[in-house]
C-alpha cells in the first residue's frame, strides 16, 4: 500500500504523527494494491448481487411477464407508423393509415396497467434487499463492538438509516431503468427486423459499440469515483486535524512538512477529479455513439437501402424506433448507471466488505538526524538555574479580545514540580503552550535558562504532552524511543519498569511486537506517550492533562517517575491528588493568578477551596 508522507496532528510529544493507512485510498496508479482492491470490491458486489437475484427468480419472471406489454407497445409504435404510410396514406387509403395509427396509439394503454403491476413486483425485490442490508449492518456492528477496546462508531447508524435508504432507492431505480431498456430495445430491434432485416446492419454496429464503450467505463469510473471520495475525505480529515493541532505543529517545527503534505493531498484530490472528468467525457462519447449516430447512419444509408427495396414507410418507422424508443432508453440507462449505479456500488462495497480490524496508521516516520541529536542528548550545562522565566507575559487570542494571561510573572527553577489548576477555559492549556514555546506571548517575554526562547532549540529543552496521546503502528519499543531513536536498551527497560508498562507489553506480545492502536485503551495510549517522554530525557516536561485517562494510582506512579527523570515537571492538573504532589500550585482564573503551596492556597484562595471541594477525595 502506498504510504504518504507523515502529517502532523496534535502529537503527544510535539512530534509529527504519521497518516492513517486510509490515505492510500487515493492512489490511482494501474496495478497498485489500491486499484486491485477497488476491482475486488466491484467483483464482490456483483457476486453478492447475483446470489440475491438467483434466490428470487420467480419474482424476476413475473416482472418480465408484465414488461412484455412494454415490448409490444414499443414494437407497435414504429411498425404501426410504417404500415400507416405504406398501406394507408402513400397507397391512397387514408382510413387504413388512420387505423394503423390508432393501433399504435391504443398500444400505450396496456402499459399503464403493466407499470402498476411492475411497481407491485418491484417491492418484492427492493424491500428484501434493504432488509438484508440492515441485518448485515447490525450484525457487523455487534461483531465490532465485542472485538476490541476500540468499541463502535457512528458508522453503523449511518448504514442502518441513511446508507441503506440510498441503496434501496438506487436499486429500485436501477431495476426499473434496466428492465425498461431491455424490453424497449428488444421491441425496437424486433420491429426493425420485421420492417427490413437490412436495417439492423446499419443500427446494430453503433449501438453495440456505444454500449460496449459505456460498459467498459463502469469499473474505471467506479474506481475513479472511489479515489475522488477517498482523496476528498483524506483532505478534509487532514485539514480538520491540522487546524486542531497548530500548537503541536509549531512545537515540532513541522510547518514546512505539514504544508508539503497539504499540497500533496490537494494535488491528489485534483488528480482524482481530473480522472473522474476524463471518464465522464468517455461516457458522453458513448451516449453520443448510441443515441446520435444510428439515426445519422440510417439517413446516410437511406438511398442504398431504398434502392434495395426499403419503403418510405419502413424508413420513417425505423427513425421512429431510433428517436422515440432506443435513444431515450439508452440515455435513461446510461444516466441511471452513471449516477445511481455508481452510488449503489460504493454503498454496497461498505456493506459487503468483510469484517476486519480498522486500518492501522502507517509506520512511524524516521526522525531527521538534527532532531535525533537534539532529542537524544541532554542540553549542555547552563549557568542559570531558572529553567523557565515569564516576564510580564500577556496573551490574547485577538487584538480586541480579553487577555487570557495578563502581565504574568513566573519563575520555574530546576527541580521544581509545579501544578496548574483552574476551572475549564481559564487559560491552563494556553499557559502550557506559552511555557513550551508553542505560541509566543502577545506581550512580555519567555526565557529558557536565561535566554529568549527564539535563541534556543525547543526540542532540546522541553517535551510537551497534550491530553490526546498518539501511538504509531510500530513496535512498542519503537514507540517508546521515537523521540530518541538511539536510546540504549537500559533506558527503554527503565521506562517500562518505572511506568508499569510490563503488563501492557506482555499483553501485546513483547516490546518488539507491532502495536495495533485499536487494541489500546485511551489510558494505555497515554501510558505509552508518558513512557516516550521518560526515554526522551528533556529537562523540562509539560503535561497538559496527559494523565486524564489513567486511574489515580497509575497517575501518581507516572508523575513520580517522570519527576525523577526530568529536571522540572509542570502538570496541568485535573485531580486534587496531582496538585498536592506538586511543590507549588498556580491557580489560574483567566488573567488572575495566585501561586503557593496547597496549604497556603486553601487559606488564601476561595477558588482553590472550591476546586478542592468539587474534586473531592481521590478514590483509593
Amino acid at each position: 500500500m502506498t504510504v504518504e508522507p507523515p502529517r502532523v496532528t496534535a502529537a503527544a510529544t510535539g512530534r509529527p504523527q504519521p497518516p492513517g493507512a486510509a490515505s492510500a485510498r487515493s492512489g490511482s496508479e494501474p496495478g497498485t494494491p489500491a486499484r486491485r482492491a477497488r476491482g475486488g470490491a466491484l467483483g464482490r458486489v456483483v457476486r453478492e448481487g447475483a446470489r440475491f437475484l438467483r434466490a428470487r427468480i420467480p419474482v424476476l419472471l413475473r416482472l418480465g411477464g408484465w414488461s412484455l406489454l412494454e415490448f409490444a407497445q414499443t414494437f407497435l409504435s414504429g411498425y404501426g407508423v410504417a404500415r400507416a404510410l405504406d398501406q394507408g396514406f402513400l397507397a391512397g387509403h387514408p382510413s387504413t393509415g388512420l387505423l394503423w395509427l390508432a393501433v399504435a396509439a391504443l398500444a400505450v394503454l396496456p402499459t399503464g396497467i403493466a407499470t402498476r403491476r411492475v411497481f407491485a413486483r418491484l417491492a418484492d425485490l427492493v424491500e428484501p434487499f434493504r432488509d438484508g442490508l440492515v441485518r448485515r449492518a447490525v450484525a457487523r456492528a455487534l461483531t465490532t463492538a465485542v472485538s476490541g477496546p476500540a468499541g463502535t462508531t457512528a458508522g453503523p447508524v449511518s448504514q442502518v438509516t441513511h446508507q441503506s435508504e440510498i441503496a434501496r432507492d438506487s436499486w429500485a431505480g436501477l431495476v426499473l431503468t434496466l428492465r425498461s431498456f431491455v424490453f424497449t430495445a428488444a421491441g425496437a430491434l424486433a420491429g426493425l427486423a420485421a420492417l427490413a432485416p437490412g436495417l439492423l446492419l446499419v443500427v446494430l454496429p453503433p449501438l453495440a459499440l456505444g454500449l460496449a464503450l459505456f460498459l467498459a467505463t463502469l469499473a474505471p469510473m467506479a474506481a475513479a469515483q472511489r479515489a475522488y471520495l477517498g482523496a476528498d475525505e483524506d483532505f478534509a480529515a487532514h485539514a480538520g486535524q491540522t487546524a486542531s493541532a497548530l500548537r503541536d505543529i509549531a512545537a515540532a517545527g513541522a510547518a514546512d512538512r505539514v504544508a508539503a503534505h497539504t499540497r500533496m493531498l490537494a494535488e491528489q484530490q485534483a488528480d482524482a477529479a481530473r480522472s473522474l472528468a476524463r471518464w465522464a467525457a468517455v461516457r458522453v462519447l458513448a451516449l453520443a455513439v448510441c443515441g446520435r449516430v444510428p439515426p445519422l447512419l440510417l439517413l446516410i444509408a437511406a438511398p442504398w437501402l431504398m434502392h434495395r427495396g426499403l419503403t418510405g414507410g419502413a424508413l420513417v418507422g425505423a427513425l421512429t424506433y431510433l428517436t422515440q424508443a432506443l435513444a431515450p432508453a439508452v440515455h435513461a440507462l446510461m444516466s441511471m448507471l452513471g449516477t445511481a449505479g455508481g452510488r449503489l456500488v460504493v454503498v454496497l462495497d461498505r456493506f459487503t466488505d468483510p469484517v476486519k480490524p480498522p486500518a492501522e496508521p502507517a509506520p512511524a516516520p524516521a526522525v531527521p538526524a538534527s532532531r535525533t541529536r537534539a532529542a537524544s542528548a541532554p542540553p549542555s550545562p547552563r549557568p542559570a538555574t531558572d529553567v523557565v522565566e515569564l516576564r510580564a507575559v500577556s496573551f490574547a487570542y485577538g487584538p480586541s479580545a480579553q487577555p487570557v494571561l495578563d502581565r504574568l510573572d513566573l519563575v520555574i527553577r530546576a527541580g521544581d514540580r509545579l501544578a496548574v489548576v483552574g476551572p475549564s477555559g481559564s487559560g491552563k492549556s494556553t499557559l502550557a503552550a506559552v511555557l513550551a514555546g508553542v505560541v509566543p506571548p502577545t506581550r512580555g517575554e519567555v526565557r529558557w535558562y536565561g535566554r529568549p526562547t527564539s535563541a534556543v532549540d525547543p526540542r532540546s529543552v522541553r517535551t510537551l504532552l497534550p491530553q490526546q496521546a498518539y501511538v504509531f503502528s510500530a513496535s512498542l519499543r519503537d514507540n517508546l524511543r521515537y523521540l530518541r531513536p538511539d536510546a540504549p536498551e537500559r533506558d527503554i527497560t527503565a521506562a517500562v519498569a518505572a511506568l508499569g508498562l510490563e503488563p501492557l507489553a506482555e499483553r501485546l506480545g513483547g516490546l518488539d511486537t507491532r502495536v495495533e492502536t485499536t487494541r489500546l485503551t485511551l489510558g494505555e495510549r497515554q501510558l505509552v506517550a508518558l513512557g516516550r517522554a521518560h526515554v526522551a530525557t528533556a529537562p523540562l516536561l509539560v503535561l497538559d492533562e496527559a494523565t486524564s485517562h489513567l486511574d489515580p494510582t497509575v497517575e501518581a506512579r507516572a508523575e513520580t517517575a517522570l519527576a525523577a527523570r526530568a529536571d522540572t515537571l509542570v502538570v496541568i492538573a485535573h485531580r486534587l491528588s496531582s496538585a498536592r504532589r506538586a511543590d507549588r500550585i498556580l491557580v489560574v482564573d483567566g488573567p488572575r493568578t495566585l501561586l503557593g503551596t496547597s496549604a497556603e492556597l486553601l487559606r488564601s484562595s476561595a477558588l482553590y477551596r472550591d476546586l478542592a471541594g468539587s474534586w473531592g477525595p481521590d478514590p483509593v
